[in-house]
């Protein structure tokens, strides 16, 4: 080993690619090994040629040399200026976005026509479902019969009878057509009408007492005379029984039974019963 650390001062090895500086720092350990030992009766190491020697020294710098480089990769805060090395992106697959299909705008369904209405029996109000013909008075002391259902249309009678009984025949809207005792027709407000079921003495047949109708105390031809009521009063329908001729009556202060014949007021069999 003397001779080695004699020839390594004679003849330094080539630097290649720093391999002179490493094995300058590697050969004074191995000298100072040596020297260590003395002349002592240590065993002869084996002749070490430069070749060998360089050729450790080539390992030993190589795994520095490796070492050195996986440090310089990491990021040092203190050095600004160093540049960082970034990995590529990955490969990434295309994205092929799939759009909803179109939704088709809604067809519009014609509506079905709407089925007519039933059609209203003759014997039926259109507007208040009552029956007709019916009977109703007049509500006021002056009640306008007109030609028409309608305000423009001219006035035919101006009735001052309240109580008259008076038939009614047709509805359309608030208007009503009505017939008085005396068959005459015309069109009249339905708010000028009451639903009081009221008479007017039509008989004109001679009595022994006058001209009038007898009011009597039974329904009966034989029963006792109550009144004589003249032709155009208006009394008030009590009851009028199922299949009998008389109806039972009041007349200002007089109360009796009056033939169904007598008076206008009431329709062909029809029954009334008392409150």
């Amino acid at each position: 080993m003397p001779a080695i650390c004699r020839d390594l001062g004679r003849h330094p090895l080539p630097n290649r690619r720093g391999l002179g500086r490493e094995l300058a720092m590697l050969m004074p350990t191995l000298c100072r090994s040596s020297r260590s030992t003395g002349g002592a009766a240590a065993p002869r190491p084996a002749r070490l040629s430069l070749t060998a020697i360089a050729g450790a020294a080539l390992l030993a710098g190589t795994g520095t040399q490796a070492a050195g480089a996986q440090t310089s990769a990491v990021h040092h805060p203190e050095h600004p200026h160093h540049h960082h090395r970034t990995h590529p992106a990955p490969h990434r697959a295309p994205v092929h976005h799939v759009h909803p299909a179109p939704v088709p705008a809604p067809v519009p369904v014609p509506a079905l026509p709407a089925p007519p209405p039933p059609p209203v029996p003759a014997n039926i109000g259109t507007n208040t479902k009552l029956p007709l013909p019916r009977f109703a008075a007049l509500r006021a002391d002056e009640v306008n019969m007109r030609s028409g259902p309608g305000t423009r249309y001219p006035i035919l009678w101006l009735y001052k009878r309240r109580d008259l009984p008076v038939e009614i025949t047709r509805e359309f809207d608030v208007w009503r057509l009505v017939e008085d005792s005396d068959g005459v027709r015309g069109w009249v407000h339905q708010a000028t009408l009451v639903g009081n079921r009221t008479f007017v003495v039509t008989a004109s047949g001679s009595t022994d007492r006058g001209p009038g109708a007898v009011l009597r105390d039974d329904p009966q031809e034989d029963a006792g005379v109550v009144a004589i009521v003249r032709p155009g009063v208006i009394g008030r329908l009590r009851a009028c029984p199922a299949g009998s001729a008389w109806c039972r009556v009041s007349v200002h202060n007089y109360s009796g039974w009056l033939q169904r014949s007598a008076f206008f007021g009431l329709l062909p069999n029809e029954t009334i019963t008392p409150p």
